[in-house]
């Protein structure tokens, strides 16, 4: 049987990757016996819905430059070249 600590480690690896079958039952096994687990697992889901409907533009700052400040940094980018 898995530790809480084993489990909360396969949730959080079966959000990027499918597990090997062997660790897939021991898992299934373990949230069938343990809410806490069955939390979190619910918990992380709700967290990758939410990031994957947001963009950048929710995440981040506007930014606002000067048109002297865009000339600047295109004429560095220019000069790379």
């Amino acid at each position: 049987m898995l530790s809480c600590k084993e489990a909360t480690e396969l949730v959080s690896k079966s959000m990027d990757t499918q597990l090997p079958w062997r660790e897939r039952l021991a898992l299934r096994l373990h949230l069938a016996l343990c809410g806490m687990c069955r939390k979190y697992r619910m918990q992380l889901r709700m967290m990758q819905k939410v990031i994957q409907k947001s963009s950048a533009e929710d995440w981040l700052p506007p930014v606002h430059l000067s048109e002297e400040a865009k000339q600047r940094i295109l004429n560095h980018f220019k000069s790379e070249r």
